[in-house]
Protein backbone atom coordinates (compact mmCIF):
# COMPACT_ATOMS: atom_id res chain seq x y z
CA UNK A 1 0.00 0.00 0.00
CA UNK A 2 2.81 2.41 0.85
CA UNK A 3 4.56 1.82 -2.48
CA UNK A 4 1.37 2.51 -4.41
CA UNK A 5 0.70 5.69 -2.41
CA UNK A 6 4.20 7.05 -3.13
CA UNK A 7 3.83 6.09 -6.79
CA UNK A 8 0.58 8.06 -7.16
CA UNK A 9 1.90 11.14 -5.32
CA UNK A 10 5.20 10.94 -7.16
CA UNK A 11 8.85 11.48 -6.19
CA UNK A 12 8.85 15.22 -6.95
CA UNK A 13 6.48 15.90 -4.05
CA UNK A 14 8.57 13.90 -1.58
CA UNK A 15 12.16 14.46 -2.75
CA UNK A 16 12.70 17.36 -0.34
CA UNK A 17 11.30 15.24 2.51
CA UNK A 18 13.57 12.23 2.07
CA UNK A 19 15.22 12.68 5.48
CA UNK A 20 11.85 12.87 7.27
CA UNK A 21 10.73 9.67 5.52
CA UNK A 22 13.85 7.80 6.64
CA UNK A 23 13.64 9.13 10.20
CA UNK A 24 9.98 8.08 10.37
CA UNK A 25 10.98 4.61 9.19
CA UNK A 26 13.69 4.41 11.84
CA UNK A 27 11.22 5.40 14.57
CA UNK A 28 8.78 2.76 13.38
CA UNK A 29 11.49 0.09 13.51
CA UNK A 30 12.36 1.16 17.07
CA UNK A 31 8.68 1.04 18.01
CA UNK A 32 8.43 -2.41 16.45
CA UNK A 33 11.30 -3.70 18.59
CA UNK A 34 9.69 -2.28 21.74
CA UNK A 35 6.35 -3.85 20.86
CA UNK A 36 7.78 -7.24 19.87
CA UNK A 37 9.78 -7.43 23.10
CA UNK A 38 6.67 -6.36 25.06
CA UNK A 39 8.82 -3.98 27.10
CA UNK A 40 5.74 -1.93 27.95
CA UNK A 41 2.66 -4.21 27.79
CA UNK A 42 0.29 -1.25 27.65
CA UNK A 43 1.96 -0.04 24.44
CA UNK A 44 1.43 -3.42 22.82
CA UNK A 45 -2.25 -3.45 23.80
CA UNK A 46 -2.81 0.06 22.46
CA UNK A 47 -0.92 -0.64 19.24
CA UNK A 48 -2.85 -3.89 18.71
CA UNK A 49 -6.16 -2.10 19.23
CA UNK A 50 -5.27 0.73 16.86
CA UNK A 51 -3.95 -1.67 14.23
CA UNK A 52 -7.02 -3.85 14.60
CA UNK A 53 -9.29 -0.84 14.20
CA UNK A 54 -7.37 0.21 11.08
CA UNK A 55 -7.56 -3.28 9.54
CA UNK A 56 -11.25 -3.60 10.31
CA UNK A 57 -12.17 -0.12 9.04
CA UNK A 58 -10.08 -0.30 5.88
CA UNK A 59 -11.18 -3.86 5.19
CA UNK A 60 -14.85 -2.95 5.63
CA UNK A 61 -14.57 -0.04 3.21
CA UNK A 62 -12.63 -2.09 0.66
CA UNK A 63 -15.10 -4.95 1.10
CA UNK A 64 -18.02 -2.64 0.31
CA UNK A 65 -16.22 -1.38 -2.80
CA UNK A 66 -15.28 -4.90 -3.91
CA UNK A 67 -18.78 -6.28 -3.40
CA UNK A 68 -20.27 -3.33 -5.27
CA UNK A 69 -17.90 -3.95 -8.18
CA UNK A 70 -18.71 -7.67 -8.05
CA UNK A 71 -22.43 -6.91 -8.33
CA UNK A 72 -21.66 -5.04 -11.57
CA UNK A 73 -19.65 -8.02 -12.78
CA UNK A 74 -16.28 -6.27 -12.36
CA UNK A 75 -15.22 -7.35 -8.89
CA UNK A 76 -14.78 -11.11 -9.08
CA UNK A 77 -13.43 -12.49 -5.83
CA UNK A 78 -11.57 -9.33 -4.81
CA UNK A 79 -13.78 -9.33 -1.71
CA UNK A 80 -11.79 -12.24 -0.23
CA UNK A 81 -8.74 -10.16 0.66
CA UNK A 82 -10.72 -7.30 2.30
CA UNK A 83 -12.74 -9.92 4.17
CA UNK A 84 -9.48 -11.36 5.51
CA UNK A 85 -8.46 -7.82 6.52
CA UNK A 86 -11.71 -7.40 8.45
CA UNK A 87 -11.15 -10.76 10.15
CA UNK A 88 -7.60 -9.80 11.10
CA UNK A 89 -8.83 -6.48 12.50
CA UNK A 90 -11.52 -8.16 14.58
CA UNK A 91 -9.01 -10.66 15.93
CA UNK A 92 -6.74 -7.84 17.08
CA UNK A 93 -9.62 -5.85 18.57
CA UNK A 94 -11.03 -8.84 20.42
CA UNK A 95 -7.64 -10.15 21.57
CA UNK A 96 -8.18 -9.13 25.23
CA UNK A 97 -11.45 -11.10 25.29
CA UNK A 98 -10.17 -14.31 23.65
CA UNK A 99 -8.06 -17.16 24.90
CA UNK A 100 -4.46 -17.07 23.75
CA UNK A 101 -4.84 -20.57 22.27
CA UNK A 102 -7.87 -19.72 20.09
CA UNK A 103 -6.30 -16.47 18.94
CA UNK A 104 -3.03 -18.22 18.12
CA UNK A 105 -4.80 -20.80 15.98
CA UNK A 106 -6.82 -18.19 14.08
CA UNK A 107 -3.72 -16.10 13.35
CA UNK A 108 -1.83 -19.24 12.34
CA UNK A 109 -4.56 -20.11 9.81
CA UNK A 110 -4.29 -16.64 8.27
CA UNK A 111 -0.50 -16.89 8.00
CA UNK A 112 -0.70 -20.37 6.49
CA UNK A 113 -3.28 -19.21 3.93
CA UNK A 114 -1.06 -16.34 2.81
CA UNK A 115 1.98 -18.62 2.76
CA UNK A 116 0.25 -21.06 0.41
CA UNK A 117 -0.77 -18.15 -1.82
CA UNK A 118 2.92 -17.23 -2.11
CA UNK A 119 4.56 -20.63 -2.24
CA UNK A 120 2.44 -22.32 -4.90
CA UNK A 121 2.82 -19.62 -7.62
CA UNK A 122 6.53 -19.17 -6.82
CA UNK A 123 7.37 -22.88 -6.95
CA UNK A 124 5.30 -23.44 -10.10
CA UNK A 125 6.24 -20.26 -11.96
CA UNK A 126 9.93 -20.01 -10.98
CA UNK A 127 9.81 -16.34 -12.03
CA UNK A 128 12.58 -13.85 -11.32
CA UNK A 129 12.82 -13.35 -7.57
CA UNK A 130 10.79 -16.48 -6.77
CA UNK A 131 13.21 -17.51 -4.04
CA UNK A 132 12.35 -14.38 -2.06
CA UNK A 133 8.66 -15.27 -2.15
CA UNK A 134 9.49 -18.82 -1.08
CA UNK A 135 11.49 -17.43 1.83
CA UNK A 136 8.60 -15.17 2.87
CA UNK A 137 6.16 -18.07 2.63
CA UNK A 138 8.50 -20.28 4.69
CA UNK A 139 8.80 -17.54 7.31
CA UNK A 140 5.01 -17.34 7.52
CA UNK A 141 4.81 -21.10 8.01
CA UNK A 142 7.40 -20.91 10.80
CA UNK A 143 5.45 -18.06 12.40
CA UNK A 144 2.25 -20.11 12.20
CA UNK A 145 4.05 -23.05 13.81
CA UNK A 146 5.29 -20.77 16.58
CA UNK A 147 1.72 -19.60 17.24
CA UNK A 148 0.40 -23.15 17.39
CA UNK A 149 3.22 -24.79 19.36
CA UNK A 150 3.67 -21.97 21.90
CA UNK A 151 7.43 -22.07 21.26
CA UNK A 152 9.89 -20.36 21.41
CA UNK A 153 7.68 -17.48 22.57
CA UNK A 154 4.80 -17.89 25.01
CA UNK A 155 1.34 -17.24 23.59
CA UNK A 156 1.04 -14.10 25.68
CA UNK A 157 3.67 -12.53 23.38
CA UNK A 158 2.09 -13.63 20.10
CA UNK A 159 0.08 -10.46 19.48
CA UNK A 160 2.89 -8.04 20.46
CA UNK A 161 5.32 -9.94 18.22
CA UNK A 162 2.98 -9.99 15.20
CA UNK A 163 2.08 -6.30 15.60
CA UNK A 164 5.74 -5.39 15.97
CA UNK A 165 6.68 -7.39 12.87
CA UNK A 166 3.99 -5.65 10.80
CA UNK A 167 5.04 -2.17 11.93
CA UNK A 168 8.72 -3.02 11.53
CA UNK A 169 8.28 -4.07 7.89
CA UNK A 170 6.58 -0.77 7.15
CA UNK A 171 9.37 1.11 8.90
CA UNK A 172 12.05 -0.76 6.93
CA UNK A 173 10.32 0.16 3.68
CA UNK A 174 10.17 3.85 4.63
CA UNK A 175 13.79 3.87 5.79
CA UNK A 176 14.97 2.48 2.45
CA UNK A 177 12.59 4.63 0.42
CA UNK A 178 13.84 7.88 1.96
CA UNK A 179 17.45 7.23 0.94
CA UNK A 180 16.38 6.02 -2.49
CA UNK A 181 14.41 9.21 -3.12
CA UNK A 182 17.45 11.23 -2.12
CA UNK A 183 19.53 9.53 -4.81
CA UNK A 184 16.83 9.33 -7.50
CA UNK A 185 17.59 11.61 -10.45
CA UNK A 186 14.89 14.11 -11.29
CA UNK A 187 14.28 12.78 -14.78
CA UNK A 188 13.93 9.15 -13.60
CA UNK A 189 10.65 7.51 -12.71
CA UNK A 190 10.05 6.26 -9.18
CA UNK A 191 9.36 2.87 -10.79
CA UNK A 192 13.10 2.55 -11.40
CA UNK A 193 13.81 2.25 -7.67
CA UNK A 194 14.89 -1.22 -6.45
CA UNK A 195 11.75 -1.63 -4.34
CA UNK A 196 9.74 -1.79 -7.59
CA UNK A 197 12.26 -3.83 -9.57
CA UNK A 198 11.75 -7.35 -8.20
CA UNK A 199 9.97 -8.87 -11.20
CA UNK A 200 11.59 -6.76 -13.92
CA UNK A 201 8.25 -5.31 -15.01
CA UNK A 202 9.48 -1.70 -14.93
CA UNK A 203 12.66 -2.00 -16.97
CA UNK A 204 11.03 0.38 -19.47
CA UNK A 205 9.98 2.97 -16.89
CA UNK A 206 10.18 6.39 -18.55
CA UNK A 207 13.15 8.77 -18.26
CA UNK A 208 12.10 12.30 -19.20
CA UNK A 209 15.30 14.17 -19.98
CA UNK A 210 13.72 17.57 -20.58
CA UNK A 211 11.47 17.64 -17.55
CA UNK A 212 7.91 16.60 -16.90
CA UNK A 213 4.57 18.37 -17.03
CA UNK A 214 1.95 17.87 -14.31
CA UNK A 215 -0.82 15.49 -15.42
CA UNK A 216 -4.22 17.06 -15.87
CA UNK A 217 -7.72 15.67 -16.12
CA UNK A 218 -8.53 14.89 -19.74
CA UNK A 219 -11.84 14.35 -21.46
CA UNK A 220 -10.18 11.75 -23.69
CA UNK A 221 -10.22 8.60 -21.56
CA UNK A 222 -7.43 6.12 -21.04
CA UNK A 223 -9.21 2.79 -21.59
CA UNK A 224 -8.23 -0.48 -19.97
CA UNK A 225 -10.13 -3.35 -21.59
CA UNK A 226 -10.27 -6.84 -20.14
CA UNK A 227 -11.41 -10.13 -21.62
CA UNK A 228 -11.95 -12.19 -18.45
CA UNK A 229 -11.35 -15.96 -18.81
CA UNK A 230 -14.97 -16.73 -18.00
CA UNK A 231 -16.24 -13.92 -20.21
CA UNK A 232 -14.47 -15.09 -23.36
CA UNK A 233 -14.65 -18.87 -22.86
CA UNK A 234 -17.34 -20.79 -24.73
CA UNK A 235 -20.01 -22.39 -22.53
CA UNK A 236 -17.56 -23.03 -19.73
CA UNK A 237 -18.42 -24.78 -16.49
CA UNK A 238 -17.95 -22.74 -13.33
CA UNK A 239 -14.71 -22.97 -11.34
CA UNK A 240 -14.96 -20.17 -8.77
CA UNK A 241 -11.80 -18.07 -8.31
CA UNK A 242 -9.88 -20.14 -10.90
CA UNK A 243 -12.04 -19.03 -13.84
CA UNK A 244 -11.95 -15.48 -12.59
CA UNK A 245 -8.22 -15.02 -12.18
CA UNK A 246 -6.40 -17.80 -14.02
CA UNK A 247 -8.30 -19.72 -16.68
CA UNK A 248 -11.65 -21.16 -17.74
CA UNK A 249 -12.04 -24.57 -19.38
CA UNK A 250 -13.76 -24.70 -22.76
CA UNK A 251 -15.97 -27.66 -23.73
CA UNK A 252 -13.12 -29.13 -25.81
CA UNK A 253 -10.83 -29.19 -22.75
CA UNK A 254 -8.66 -26.24 -23.78
CA UNK A 255 -8.12 -23.41 -21.31
CA UNK A 256 -8.98 -19.78 -21.96
CA UNK A 257 -6.79 -17.39 -19.95
CA UNK A 258 -8.40 -14.13 -21.12
CA UNK A 259 -6.67 -11.02 -22.40
CA UNK A 260 -6.23 -7.31 -21.64
CA UNK A 261 -5.32 -4.16 -23.56
CA UNK A 262 -4.90 -0.42 -23.06
CA UNK A 263 -5.82 2.37 -25.44
CA UNK A 264 -5.21 6.10 -25.53
CA UNK A 265 -6.61 7.44 -28.77
CA UNK A 266 -5.46 8.22 -31.33
CA UNK A 267 -1.90 6.84 -31.24
CA UNK A 268 -1.47 4.38 -28.36
CA UNK A 269 -2.84 0.86 -28.38
CA UNK A 270 -1.05 -1.69 -26.20
CA UNK A 271 -1.95 -5.34 -26.66
CA UNK A 272 0.74 -8.02 -26.39
CA UNK A 273 -0.08 -11.41 -27.81
CA UNK A 274 1.88 -14.56 -28.82
CA UNK A 275 2.33 -15.04 -32.55
CA UNK A 276 1.08 -18.61 -32.22
CA UNK A 277 -1.33 -19.18 -29.38
CA UNK A 278 -0.61 -22.43 -27.63
CA UNK A 279 -3.54 -24.69 -26.88
CA UNK A 280 -3.49 -25.24 -23.14
CA UNK A 281 -5.12 -28.42 -21.88
CA UNK A 282 -5.86 -29.27 -18.28
CA UNK A 283 -2.98 -31.77 -18.24
CA UNK A 284 -0.41 -29.18 -19.38
CA UNK A 285 -1.82 -26.16 -17.58
CA UNK A 286 0.68 -26.18 -14.70
CA UNK A 287 3.60 -26.58 -17.11
CA UNK A 288 2.30 -23.58 -19.06
CA UNK A 289 2.48 -21.48 -15.89
CA UNK A 290 6.27 -21.66 -15.70
CA UNK A 291 8.21 -18.47 -16.34
CA UNK A 292 11.15 -20.46 -17.71
CA UNK A 293 12.63 -19.99 -21.15
CA UNK A 294 10.78 -23.06 -22.39
CA UNK A 295 7.62 -20.94 -22.32
CA UNK A 296 9.15 -17.94 -24.12
CA UNK A 297 7.55 -17.33 -27.50
CA UNK A 298 7.63 -14.73 -30.27
CA UNK A 299 5.01 -12.07 -29.67
CA UNK A 300 3.11 -9.49 -31.65
CA UNK A 301 1.50 -6.17 -30.77
CA UNK A 302 -2.04 -5.89 -32.04
CA UNK A 303 -2.62 -2.67 -34.01
CA UNK A 304 -6.08 -1.71 -32.71
CA UNK A 305 -9.09 -2.79 -30.71
CA UNK A 306 -11.14 -3.10 -33.89
CA UNK A 307 -8.68 -5.66 -35.27
CA UNK A 308 -8.88 -7.69 -32.08
CA UNK A 309 -12.67 -7.66 -32.03
CA UNK A 310 -12.80 -8.69 -35.69
CA UNK A 311 -10.58 -11.71 -35.04
CA UNK A 312 -12.04 -12.69 -31.66
CA UNK A 313 -14.75 -11.13 -29.45
CA UNK A 314 -15.34 -7.82 -27.70
CA UNK A 315 -13.90 -7.28 -24.25
CA UNK A 316 -16.44 -7.94 -21.52
CA UNK A 317 -15.07 -5.28 -19.13
CA UNK A 318 -13.69 -1.77 -19.50
CA UNK A 319 -12.31 0.76 -17.02
CA UNK A 320 -11.74 4.40 -18.00
CA UNK A 321 -9.24 6.86 -16.51
CA UNK A 322 -9.43 10.61 -17.06
CA UNK A 323 -6.41 11.58 -14.92
CA UNK A 324 -3.10 10.32 -16.30
CA UNK A 325 0.22 11.40 -17.75
CA UNK A 326 0.09 10.70 -21.49
CA UNK A 327 3.77 11.55 -22.00
CA UNK A 328 4.93 9.00 -19.45
CA UNK A 329 2.65 6.39 -20.98
CA UNK A 330 4.04 6.98 -24.47
CA UNK A 331 7.63 6.87 -23.17
CA UNK A 332 6.96 3.53 -21.49
CA UNK A 333 5.39 2.12 -24.66
CA UNK A 334 8.27 3.25 -26.87
CA UNK A 335 10.68 1.28 -24.68
CA UNK A 336 8.55 -1.84 -24.20
CA UNK A 337 7.70 -2.43 -27.84
CA UNK A 338 11.38 -2.72 -28.80
CA UNK A 339 11.18 -6.36 -27.69
CA UNK A 340 8.18 -8.50 -28.63
CA UNK A 341 9.18 -11.57 -26.56
CA UNK A 342 6.13 -13.11 -24.88
CA UNK A 343 6.08 -15.22 -21.71
CA UNK A 344 2.77 -16.30 -20.22
CA UNK A 345 3.96 -15.63 -16.64
CA UNK A 346 6.44 -12.78 -16.67
CA UNK A 347 5.86 -10.88 -19.91
CA UNK A 348 2.24 -11.32 -20.87
CA UNK A 349 -0.68 -9.16 -21.97
CA UNK A 350 -1.52 -8.10 -18.41
CA UNK A 351 2.00 -7.43 -17.09
CA UNK A 352 2.54 -4.83 -19.80
CA UNK A 353 -0.83 -3.17 -19.14
CA UNK A 354 -0.17 -3.02 -15.40
CA UNK A 355 3.28 -1.52 -16.07
CA UNK A 356 1.90 0.99 -18.57
CA UNK A 357 -0.88 1.98 -16.19
CA UNK A 358 1.56 2.53 -13.33
CA UNK A 359 3.80 4.61 -15.60
CA UNK A 360 0.84 6.75 -16.71
CA UNK A 361 -0.35 7.30 -13.13
CA UNK A 362 2.99 8.19 -11.53
CA UNK A 363 2.66 11.57 -9.85
CA UNK A 364 -0.97 11.98 -10.88
CA UNK A 365 -1.79 13.01 -7.28
CA UNK A 366 1.24 15.32 -6.89
CA UNK A 367 0.70 18.10 -4.38
CA UNK A 368 2.61 20.78 -2.41
CA UNK A 369 1.30 19.04 0.74
CA UNK A 370 2.42 15.43 0.25
CA UNK A 371 2.02 14.35 3.88
CA UNK A 372 -1.61 15.40 3.93
CA UNK A 373 -2.23 13.58 0.65
CA UNK A 374 -0.39 10.49 1.93
CA UNK A 375 -2.53 10.40 5.07
CA UNK A 376 -5.67 10.72 2.97
CA UNK A 377 -4.62 7.86 0.72
CA UNK A 378 -3.74 5.59 3.63
CA UNK A 379 -7.22 6.21 5.04
CA UNK A 380 -8.83 5.35 1.70
CA UNK A 381 -10.07 1.75 1.40
CA UNK A 382 -9.54 1.85 -2.37
CA UNK A 383 -5.79 2.19 -1.85
CA UNK A 384 -5.81 -0.94 0.28
CA UNK A 385 -7.89 -2.84 -2.24
CA UNK A 386 -5.61 -1.85 -5.14
CA UNK A 387 -2.53 -2.49 -3.00
CA UNK A 388 -3.72 -5.98 -2.12
CA UNK A 389 -4.13 -6.74 -5.83
CA UNK A 390 -0.53 -5.62 -6.41
CA UNK A 391 0.71 -7.90 -3.63
CA UNK A 392 -1.13 -10.90 -5.10
CA UNK A 393 0.14 -10.14 -8.60
CA UNK A 394 3.75 -9.72 -7.45
CA UNK A 395 3.63 -13.12 -5.73
CA UNK A 396 2.22 -14.81 -8.86
CA UNK A 397 1.69 -12.71 -11.99
CA UNK A 398 -0.68 -10.17 -13.46
CA UNK A 399 -3.70 -11.88 -15.02
CA UNK A 400 -6.71 -10.20 -16.66
CA UNK A 401 -8.73 -10.84 -13.50
CA UNK A 402 -6.13 -9.31 -11.16
CA UNK A 403 -5.67 -6.38 -13.54
CA UNK A 404 -9.40 -5.65 -13.60
CA UNK A 405 -9.68 -5.72 -9.82
CA UNK A 406 -6.64 -3.42 -9.64
CA UNK A 407 -7.91 -0.90 -12.19
CA UNK A 408 -11.39 -0.45 -10.69
CA UNK A 409 -10.33 0.98 -7.28
CA UNK A 410 -7.38 2.76 -8.91
CA UNK A 411 -9.75 4.71 -11.14
CA UNK A 412 -11.64 5.88 -8.07
CA UNK A 413 -8.40 6.98 -6.43
CA UNK A 414 -7.03 9.10 -9.26
CA UNK A 415 -10.22 10.55 -10.73
CA UNK A 416 -11.82 11.65 -7.46
CA UNK A 417 -8.94 12.31 -5.01
CA UNK A 418 -10.60 15.29 -3.31
CA UNK A 419 -13.89 13.59 -2.49
CA UNK A 420 -15.00 14.65 1.00
CA UNK A 421 -15.35 12.04 3.71
CA UNK A 422 -19.10 12.64 3.89
CA UNK A 423 -19.41 12.01 0.14
CA UNK A 424 -17.10 9.01 0.31
CA UNK A 425 -19.04 7.49 3.20
CA UNK A 426 -22.33 8.10 1.41
CA UNK A 427 -20.96 6.47 -1.74
CA UNK A 428 -19.76 3.38 0.11
CA UNK A 429 -23.04 3.11 2.01
CA UNK A 430 -25.12 3.30 -1.15
CA UNK A 431 -22.88 0.76 -2.90
CA UNK A 432 -23.06 -1.60 0.05
CA UNK A 433 -26.85 -1.40 0.19
CA UNK A 434 -27.03 -2.08 -3.54
CA UNK A 435 -24.79 -5.10 -3.06
CA UNK A 436 -27.24 -6.49 -0.53
CA UNK A 437 -29.94 -6.22 -3.14
CA UNK A 438 -31.75 -3.06 -2.09
CA UNK A 439 -33.01 -2.04 -5.52
CA UNK A 440 -34.74 1.03 -4.08
CA UNK A 441 -31.37 2.66 -3.54
CA UNK A 442 -30.15 2.16 -7.12
CA UNK A 443 -30.93 5.76 -8.07
CA UNK A 444 -28.90 7.11 -5.13
CA UNK A 445 -25.50 6.01 -6.49
CA UNK A 446 -23.11 8.96 -6.55
CA UNK A 447 -21.28 9.81 -9.75
CA UNK A 448 -17.99 9.41 -7.89
CA UNK A 449 -17.69 5.80 -9.03
CA UNK A 450 -15.16 5.08 -11.76
CA UNK A 451 -16.42 4.52 -15.26
CA UNK A 452 -16.65 0.74 -15.39
CA UNK A 453 -18.44 -0.22 -18.56
CA UNK A 454 -19.74 -3.57 -19.69
CA UNK A 455 -18.36 -3.71 -23.21
CA UNK A 456 -20.20 -6.90 -24.07
CA UNK A 457 -23.10 -8.68 -22.44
Amino acid sequence: MLKLAFLLIGPASFRAHWAAISVLGAYLILLAVILAANVVPAFADIAAALLGLAFAAYGAGALAAALAARRRGAGGFAWLLPAASVLMGLLLLLAPFQSDLALGWLLAILFLTDAIGRLVPALVGKFRGWRLHVAIGAAEILLAAMLILDWPLPRSLDIPFCVGAFIGLGGWLLLRLGFMLRDLEEEAAILMLPIFAGRGWYEHAPILADGDTPPERSEAPLRVRVWTPRGCAADTGRMPIVDRYFGAVNPDGSISTGHSSLELAPDVYISHYPVEERTRSRDHFLHALSAGQENDAPGIFQPSYAVEVASWVEADQEVRFHSYNARRLRAFWVGYRQDSLYNVVNRNCSTVIAGALDAALEGVLATPHPWRRLAGLLLNPDLWLAGLMRVRAESATWTPGFLLDYAVPLARLVDRPDLSWAQRFGWFLSRFRRTLGDAADAAAVADSAPEVVRAAE
